[in-house]
């Protein structure tokens, strides 16, 4: 009984507290520019590189146009020579560490570049990228249209090593056709959502693999979906968040720095960071001093991003120790239901899933990596990312990720992550042999690190940062949604949240004051009674 008053008194609490309250949106401006700076003949952009002598020449390969951009843009490969977007390393991590892609990290969907080359680099910004041995240096070697090209035709052949094809070429039930590179080299613009999208809603495989907050559905989003990308209303493209300085693209996903730039972007184009509040201020809800109370310890994407994969689905779980199953001829088996494979012979057993609740965190912008280098305990699940941040930063917010859980292959005897030999025609490639023994002990050999040459699997978690899909005002999160025993934050600890939590000293003062206004109302209308009376 004493418990149900209790709990009784955490919800009266938090009624007065959030009396009237229903949570706003940030405050959007309707005049607020369209932007279309990817239309090569935007009034934005002031040049049409169709007129450009230096790309009126017939062109054969991606470096015969890189070079022809160099001889006007001369610093531009140097420049983006020094990004994560070419050497998918993390610049602001010591080299030998080898955090990012490239290196020695690992995740629980494609596992590692490493020795997989020539499949992983059809969404590198550059040609040719095949093996270990790739010239990093080499200027010509940068795919300018990866990036700037408008035509919507320049397809990279997603086992060649970031090349286009020569010729056609068919690649399952698609044909690649090879560029037509004197129009792709002429149609160069800033960059818009088609050619960010082309890579990064389809990253670690297919179409939201990785990511439940970007897919196929964004490259033309309605306000529904996301109300910044609306194509009908704001129409940001990816840079006008993603701010670029000299090639590097704001917003990476290795060892983001602490956000504490706090400037417009609407004032200055040129900040390098990513935050709700760069454009909203952290005071966004005008009207609403409670809700604004929240910001210094709830991210906006916490009540603003209800669900991610709200149009279509996103893989939520990767098991590749079922791999390796074949038909009577030898292919393997494929298992497709709504269109989404659940089973893939050369790949292992998918789950999918749409309007995801995301896993709520504390988060300051870093995460913690684990490596092909560092042990495990394989006896429990292990989580390959983690954000670094403690409740009691004062850079940290409460942060909404998906949770990509999986199961994969490591070194049983050492119990290291092993990063396996994938892709190839050789004999030790696991998609030729399906033999993980061999597929690991050559896709380590490659990396130079030691296999005890056994193999299990070990059941782990990765974590995506979800930013994108930002709801209107109307769907976003209500109070009781993270005010009650169950909500959505029940395991988010470091924080006191009325109608979660039950404290006495607080109950007792929120007890007190509800019998003190109720004693105060009471005395009131005896007194004016009484008074009337007389």
């Amino acid at each position: 009984m004493q418990r149900c008053w209790v709990q009784i008194g955490s919800i009266v609490l938090v009624l007065m507290i959030a009396s009237g309250v229903g949570l706003a949106a940030v405050q959007q401006t309707p005049s607020e520019p369209r932007w279309d700076f990817g239309n090569p003949h935007s009034p934005n952009n002031t040049a049409d590189h169709s007129k450009f002598k230096e790309l009126q020449q017939e062109f054969k390969s991606g470096p015969e146009v890189t070079r022809a951009c160099l001889t006007c843009h001369t610093e531009a490969a140097s420049q983006f020579h020094k990004t994560i977007h070419w050497t998918w390393l993390a610049p602001d991590a010591p080299p030998e560490a080898k955090i990012g892609k490239a290196g020695n990290v690992v995740n629980n969907f494609c596992i590692n570049l490493s020795s997989n080359e020539p499949r992983c680099t059809s969404c590198h910004a550059g040609y040719g990228w095949k093996d270990k041995h790739f010239d990093f240096a080499a200027q010509d070697k940068v795919d300018c249209l990866a990036c700037h090209e408008q035509t919507g035709t320049y397809e990279k052949f997603p086992a060649g090593a970031g090349n286009p094809v020569s010729e056609p070429k068919k690649m399952g039930e698609k044909t690649f056709n090879p560029p037509d590179w004197r129009k792709v080299a002429q149609s160069v613009a800033l960059p818009t959502r088609q050619n960010c999208g082309t890579c990064h809603f389809f990253g670690g495989g297919g179409e939201g693999v990785k990511h439940g907050d970007l897919d196929s559905s964004m490259f033309n989003p309605d306000k529904e979906l996301d109300v910044h990308m609306d194509a009908k209303g704001l129409n940001f493209t990816c840079t006008r968040c993603h701010t670029t300085e000299q090639h590097a693209i704001s917003g990476r996903s290795y060892k983001l720095t602490e956000q504490t730039d706090r400037r417009s972007l609407l004032d200055n184009d040129s900040i390098k960071r990513i935050t709700c509040y760069a454009c909203h201020s952290e005071q966004p809800h005008k009207h609403e001093a409670k809700l604004n109370d929240h910001t210094d310890k709830v991210a906006c994407q916490t009540c603003h991003i209800p669900t991610f994969a709200r149009k279509n689905s996103t893989k939520t779980s990767w098991d590749w120790s079922v791999a390796g199953k074949r038909d009577e001829s030898g292919k393997p088996i494929v298992d497709k239901r709504d269109g989404r494979s659940v089973y893939d012979g050369m790949k292992g057993a998918f789950i999918w899933e749409k309007n995801v609740v995301p896993t709520y965190l504390w988060y300051n912008g870093r995460l913690s990596y684990l490596t092909l280098q560092d042990r495990i305990d394989p006896s429990s699940t292990v989580r390959i990312n983690s954000p670094t941040a403690t409740p009691d930063d004062p850079n940290a917010r409460i942060y909404p990720f998906k949770l990509h859980r999986g199961k994969q292959p490591y070194d049983a005897k050492r119990n290291t992550f092993v990063a396996p030999h994938l892709f190839g025609n050789d004999d030790s490639a696991y998609w030729k042999n399906y033999d993980w023994v061999k597929a690991s002990q050559a896709g380590m050999d490659y990396v130079g690190l030691p296999f005890s040459g056994e193999v299990g699997f070990v059941k782990t978690e990765y974590l995506f940062q979800t930013t994108h899909m930002v709801a209107p005002k109307d769907k976003a999160l209500s109070c009781e949604e993270c005010h009650s025993r169950n909500g959505r934050l029940k395991d988010v600890a470091g924080v006191y949240m009325p109608g979660r939590d039950t404290s006495l000293p607080i109950d007792v003062m929120g007890w007190g004051g509800v019998f003190a206004a109720t004693l105060g109302i009471m005395g009131h209308g005896t007194a004016r009674y009484v008074r009337r009376k007389r």
